[in-house]
């Protein structure tokens, strides 16, 4: 199916929507994770392995904001960047998107373990342990980033950060079931009992059960912003999928794509809102365990 000409079309309207999002996400992002690193690093014999995850998705969310000049670059100069250096910067950015989803998931598992099993805790949890599973998530991560730019076939999109064709990936699946649902299931169960566990809780202090209520406030908070970022840019890559192995219309198929274009930009506000949500998040956290 030659879908050219409506594609086109689209993807004017998709660049002026990307130029004006990046610039504000770039700014906010850079500065706010830029600001809870300082923070965290101004205070470095205090870490413990919260704050080792939260630095970990510091530099993951960061990682991501740097590949945005680069995005806004195409937009406004089309093919220049050149197809291996798009390649990297589209791997990377993927990658690097599923690496934040992921240390999410670790930041929930850890979580749901001080709260729920506070005295085996003690011995499950370590800030040795937190590094370990941040490389070994870093070292898995660079090695599918590396998979990606050595096995897949070079764009031929006339922009970068575009798909070139509206042939089927199962990739694009392999990363929803993968990359998204499996740590939406363990972060939904993991939240879902530690707010069991601090409603359950009898503390007689008065303080202490606001503390314990602002706490449960920002545990849910934190779980409604992963939903909103990334559950859109999920269903619209499941549903451009379906569009595509059956084969819908051009103008089916593009919408899908301008829909998941607009979930894209919903995902990369997840740069800016996890460096505010979990900074907050650490300090009440430990105040409820």
């Amino acid at each position: 199916m030659n879908c050219s000409n409506t594609t086109k079309e689209v993807e004017s309207s998709i660049q002026l929507l990307n130029i004006l999002a990046t610039i504000p996400l770039f700014v906010l992002g850079i500065a706010c994770n830029g600001l809870a690193l300082w923070v965290f690093c101004s205070n470095l014999k205090n870490w413990n392995v919260t704050i080792i995850y939260m630095v970990n998705l510091i530099i993951s969310d960061v990682t991501v904001l740097l590949t945005f000049p680069f995005r806004l670059y195409a937009y406004l100069y089309t093919s220049d960047l050149g197809k291996s250096l798009c390649k990297a910067l589209i791997n990377l950015y993927v990658v690097n998107m599923y690496m934040s989803i992921f240390t999410i998931t670790a930041i929930a598992i850890d979580r749901y373990l001080a709260i729920v099993f506070p005295i085996k805790a003690k011995q499950w949890r370590s800030p040795v342990k937190a590094i370990v599973i941040c490389c070994t998530l870093w070292s898995i991560h660079i090695s599918l980033a590396v998979i990606l730019v050595l096995t897949q076939k070079d764009s031929m999109t006339p922009v970068c950060f575009q798909k070139a064709n509206h042939e089927p990936r199962l990739l694009h699946i392999m990363f929803v079931i993968a990359g998204f649902i499996f740590p939406l299931a363990v972060v939904s169960f993991c939240t879902g009992r530690v707010i069991m566990t601090l409603y359950g809780k009898e503390v007689p202090d008065v303080n202490e059960q606001k503390s314990i209520r602002k706490a449960i406030k920002i545990i849910i908070s934190n779980f409604v912003v992963f939903i909103i970022c990334f559950l859109p840019v999920h269903v619209g890559y499941t549903i451009r999928f379906v569009a595509e192995t059956v084969k819908a219309s051009c103008y089916i198929q593009d919408k899908v794509q301008v829909f998941i274009h607009v979930a894209v930009l919903v995902a990369n506000s997840n740069c800016v809102l996890d460096s505010v949500c979990y900074y907050f998040a650490a300090s009440e956290f430990w105040k409820a365990s």
